[in-house]
């Protein structure tokens, strides 16, 4: 996502370079480039004219004041704080607080809300440690009930359910019934895809509001489906009013206009966002953060809160013994990769970093592109595992038979295996010099045409 705004957004900045000062013709060029960047991204003109107006407006008063930085990294920081401004400011928080907390799932078909649904019970369960339940209100979608229930079985969250009752405001009611008398912290309740021209499913909608209260209304967006979205937001807000935006499938080919007009347009703050289908694909919405990684700063808060949440602290304590020792070993390495894709796709990891995100851009790089190493690992014996000194060429020649790899294709992991203890064993004792080629480790990324 945003790739291409990314790229059309890092032109306009590189007009600047060169540049001693910022100046009203060179400052009406880049604006002038920011605009069509927005515009191709799928941001409605009207929204992007007064965006960069007031991009325009701020450089205009700060080029005779700030000469002692750079045109271009000052106009990137105008456009950062113009970009946090326009996604919200700051994040918000999502409301569960009741006997019980009810959130309220609302959106088109298709958006992803059943999906949506599941992830936000995880979330709630993992991260909030709270008690959810899913309440499966969507009567008409066929298997839509068993999709929720599905889901549920996976996280371990119990769905409520009445199969035949094709009353969902009655459904909805029945729930936090039995909610209450299951001591269930919050519901979550999926209802039906339904279009803003479809009258008897808004109204339907609108009833199940009003017949719950939820403490929380959420409004599911499509981003793939860029302005469309927007203003599929705008019609459903002005009926229910919802609370916050959910925006899904992020990880699609999206030129991101949903994510940058939504809050300007309904007035309500994106409080989510969400790739992929795994349950733990779920993300409380940051501006910054996203506006980092719209211009290429990457987004390392969010890579260490990933590290944080995944990573087993006791595992680690013993693997930096073992690092300063330099006893690391294959088993050793092979715990780290099971860790590192426990965190997610290991490209979106990479693009996190700052000045890797365009890096990676092209190249084909997954969990899966971890399979080469494991099988090579996976082909040794116990001994050799625990032992890397113990290679010698016949230990090699059965380990590349047995992984399905060539005799040169161990022979490099085995060398870049080495060079990566030797590293971090230095930085553990703070001698640290040259970096092994990971990409190489991990069989090399395909680049994409």
């Amino acid at each position: 996502m945003f790739e291409s705004l990314s790229d059309r957004l890092e032109g306009a900045f590189k007009n600047l370079k060169g540049e001693g000062r910022l100046t009203e013709i060179n400052i009406a060029d880049s604006v002038k480039e920011i605009r069509r960047a927005l515009v191709a991204a799928d941001v409605n003109y009207t929204i992007a004219k007064k965006f960069t107006d007031k991009v325009k407006d701020e450089a205009l008063g700060t080029k005779n004041v700030l000469n002692a930085i750079k045109p271009g990294e000052l106009m990137v920081k105008i456009v950062m704080d113009e970009l946090v401004e326009l996604m919200g400011g700051q994040s918000v928080g999502i409301n569960v607080k009741g006997e019980p907390g009810v959130v309220l799932v609302s959106g088109l078909q298709g958006s992803g809300k059943t999906t949506f649904s599941a992830k936000l019970a995880h979330f709630l369960k993992t991260k909030k440690k709270m008690k959810p339940m899913l309440v499966a209100c969507d009567v008409y979608r066929p298997a839509a009930v068993d999709q929720l229930t599905v889901l549920g079985e996976q996280i371990k969250v119990p769905v409520y359910k009445q199969v035949g009752l094709k009353d969902p405001v009655t459904i909805a009611q029945n729930a936090i019934v039995h909610a209450v008398e299951n001591k269930i912290d919050v519901i979550i309740v999926d209802t039906a895809g339904r279009l803003s021209v479809d009258e008897d499913m808004m109204n339907e909608i609108e009833n199940i509001k009003n017949a719950i209260l939820p403490t929380e209304t959420l409004f599911v967006v499509d981003s793939m489906t860029g302005q469309d979205a927007v203003n599929t937001a705008k019609a459903f807000n002005e009926r229910i009013n919802f609370d916050g935006v959910v925006l899904t499938k992020l990880d699609g080919d999206t030129r991101g206009g949903a994510a940058l007009s939504i809050k300007y347009t309904v007035g309500k703050p994106i409080k989510f966002a969400s790739r992929g289908e795994k349950m733990d694909t779920l993300d409380v919405f940051h501006p910054e953060r996203m506006a980092q990684r719209i211009l290429g700063m990457g987004d390392i808060v969010s890579l260490v809160e990933k590290a944080q949440d995944q990573l087993d602290e006791k595992e680690a304590a013993r693997i930096q013994k073992k690092i300063q020792k330099n006893k690391f070993d294959y088993n050793d390495f092979l715990s780290q990769i099971a860790q590192i894709k426990k965190m997610g796709n290991i490209k979106d990891l990479v693009g996190m970093i700052p000045g890797m995100g365009k890096m990676v851009r092209n190249l084909d790089i997954d969990n899966s592109s971890f399979g080469k190493v494991e099988a090579i690992i996976l082909s040794m014996t116990k001994e050799e595992r625990n032992n890397p000194q113990l290679m010698n060429g016949s230990r090699k020649r059965r380990i590349a038979r047995g992984s399905g790899n060539s005799i040169v294709e161990v022979n490099q992991f085995i060398k870049q295996f080495e060079s990566m203890s030797k590293m971090m064993h230095q930085m553990s004792t703070g001698k640290m010099r040259g970096m092994p080629n990971f990409k190489n480790m991990m069989g090399g990324g395909r680049r994409r045409r």
